[in-house]
This record gives structure tokens, C-alpha cells and sequence, in this order.
């Protein structure tokens, strides 16, 4: 073999192993950015969720409270009926 072809075995293996490391290095940095991202969406999530739930409660709980109103400005219509 001569020692031209042997050079660009020894280069292009070489090359090919810098770009394998390389691109390895990117999947790494990929994936961990992702993994950020991913957590910080499921925190957002969680923290709607929490406030859809509060929200619910609210919700269900505000006819009860208008009708309680309804009852009391009646109590106090009858009161200065009254006097």
C-alpha cells in the first residue's frame, strides 16, 4: 500500500471519528435542552392545572353565595317592612 492511501485512511478515519464525537456531543446537548423544556412545561401544567382547580371551587361555590345574598336582602326587606 502506499503511503498516500495510507495518509487518507488514517485522515478520513480520523475525520469520521470527529464527527462521530461530535455529533454525539450534540444528541447529549439536544436531549438535555429538551429535558429542560419538558420540565419546565409540565410545571407550567401543574400550576394551571392548580389554578383551574381553585377556580372550579369558585365556581361552585359563587350560586351558593348569591343565593345566601338573595336571602338576606329578603330577611332585610321583610326587617324594614317591619319598622
Amino acid at each position: 500500500m502506499s503511503d498516500a492511501v495510507l495518509v487518507a485512511l488514517i485522515s478520513g478515519s480520523l475525520s469520521l471519528l470527529g464527527v462521530v464525537i461530535t455529533n454525539s456531543a450534540t444528541v447529549r446537548k439536544t436531549a438535555s435542552s429538551i429535558q429542560t423544556a419538558q420540565a419546565v412545561t409540565d410545571t407550567k401544567i401543574e400550576e394551571l392545572t392548580r389554578e383551574v382547580r381553585e377556580h372550579n371551587g369558585f365556581a361552585r361555590r359563587m350560586p351558593v353565595v348569591e343565593e345566601q345574598i338573595k336571602v338576606i336582602n329578603h330577611r332585610l326587606t321583610d326587617l324594614e317592612r317591619e319598622v
